[in-house]
């Protein structure tokens, strides 16, 4: 009698720099790669394919891939000598960004991959297996990527990212996700309807939509119109199972009325929005090329909390863009003022080669430029902390989602994603129950399940529509 085995499975391990964006498509890459064998690691040591999922975002982002890529060229020689084989990929913006450049300064990297060309991994990876040099994928094919792309092989767990838009148009000064992402791109909505029930039949209770200019959507809808992002979520808010919608990141140039409208609507849509001014001076943001004022930020700001009075707003800031003098740096310390903020991610102008600010004259000193950033940060992590605890003794909803970070701990998210821990109860994992907040920490809250807890304040997953 012959007997037969299951060939082990191959260990993938991905590291993922930057955004939403970049841990959505790491999730992907993983399921591309399913199929033909592999299977999550958790460490790179003797993985048999390491991805590098790179962010151009971040300051030296370059200069970490190749410290990196140093160390995992040891990890390479080392699963060699012992009989197998590591294949190494860089993927991501800074992948598409330098493309051959990587592979003339560490020729040990197989696959070099931009954030258009991952649904073609399993063909790449064979190529590399024959190549006697490395593999290169850079271009931005005209077939719509999300067209080849599997269904997800592991659950998502109670939250996940759902990627609708991609690409940018705005060319920011400072930007480079125009030259790495590519044109605007919206996926039609057929497509993110089916991927969002998917998503909630395997556990998803809580979704938030990716794009470079998530509100810039306007994919074709079954009617054949173009649907802007205010449709789509009213038509993801109808998912039996689906109890919250989260999108980022934002743009002020493409907050409509339709979209004011839903967070007035849908109770599903978190009151949190991400929504980037950079900027308090108009005359910055002119340099910038944002294409708004702070008189339109405002304006915006102002009309959504009219339509959600408790809408909290996080925001990105950048300090000593060029030209800005200490004036137009303390018009953005008026606007953080008057708008007040719950979160935000504030950075010192960084140079991206290629951008138009690159080269821009009157470059900020970096001594003037760390003093700003000071001034800033100090500003707004008063904010959050005044935000954080004005949540002490109220009761809301919260939607647990694993174990805390210390044992007997249930961890969780406020509607204004904030975390929130309580002792015990993991058996709420899963669901939504009121919770009245005790006490505000640098980073989170602490609360107890709210007095007289029943089945009107602890929420059970729906039975979710079939995929």
């Amino acid at each position: 009698m012959t007997t037969t085995s299951t060939p082990p499975r191959k260990r993938l391990f991905i590291r993922t720099w930057g955004c939403q964006m970049n841990v959505y498509d790491s999730g992907r890459m993983a399921d591309v790669l399913a199929p033909i064998g592999y299977a999550p690691a958790e460490t790179p040591d003797g993985a048999d394919m390491v991805i590098l999922n790179t962010c151009h975002i971040r300051e030296k982002a370059t200069e970490k891939l190749f410290s990196e890529l140093g160390r995992l060229r040891e990890a390479k020689a080392t699963k060699r000598a012992a009989g197998g084989e590591m294949v190494l990929a860089v993927a991501g913006c800074v992948a598409q960004a330098e493309g051959a450049e990587i592979t003339a300064r560490a020729p040990w990297v197989d696959i070099v991959l931009g954030p258009q060309t991952y649904h073609k991994l399993p063909e790449m990876v064979a190529r590399a297996s024959r190549a006697a040099g490395a593999v290169i994928e850079c271009d931005f094919p005209a077939e719509d990527k999300f067209d080849h792309l599997p269904d997800a092989a592991a659950p998502p767990g109670v939250t996940a990212f759902l990627t609708v838009q991609e690409g940018c148009d705005k060319f920011c000064s400072f930007c480079v996700v125009p030259y790495t992402r590519g044109a605007e791109f919206s996926r039609p909505v057929a497509g993110v309807l089916a991927e969002a029930r998917r998503l909630v039949s395997a556990g998803a209770r809580e979704i938030s939509l990716l794009g470079q200019n998530v509100n810039a959507y306007h994919g074709e809808g079954p009617d054949g119109r173009s649907w802007g992002l205010g449709r789509l979520l009213r038509a993801l808010a109808e998912i039996p199972g689906l109890r919250r919608l989260r999108y980022t990141t934002s743009h002020p140039r493409d907050v409509d009325d339709d979209l004011i409208a839903a967070h007035r609507e849908l109770p599903q849509l978190m009151p949190f929005l991400h929504l980037p001014v950079q900027s308090g001076s108009d005359r910055v943001l002119a340099a910038m090329n944002r294409g708004h004022t702070a008189d339109d930020f405002l304006r915006i700001a102002d009309r959504l909390r009219e339509a959600r009075p408790d809408l909290a707003f996080s925001s990105d800031f950048i300090a000593g863009h060029p030209g800005e003098t200490t004036a137009e740096f303390e018009q953005t310390m008026v606007l953080v003022r008057r708008v007040g903020f719950a979160q935000a991610y504030s950075f010192k102008y960084s140079a991206r080669p290629g951008t138009p600010a690159a080269g821009a004259p009157h470059q900020v000193p970096e001594a003037e430029k760390d003093a700003r950033l000071q001034a800033l940060q100090a500003l707004l992590r008063d904010q959050q902390d005044a935000f954080n605890r004005s949540r002490v003794g109220m009761t809301f909803p919260v939607l647990f989602t694993g174990p805390g970070r210390h044992a007997g701990q249930v961890a969780g998210r406020t509607p204004w994603l904030q975390p929130l821990h309580l002792s015990g109860q993991l058996g709420l994992v899963g669901t939504e129950a009121s919770v009245t907040v005790l006490a505000a920490h640098p980073n989170s809250l602490s609360g107890l399940l709210a007095a007289g807890r029943d089945a009107d304040n602890v929420q059970p997953a729906e039975e979710p529509a079939p995929a």
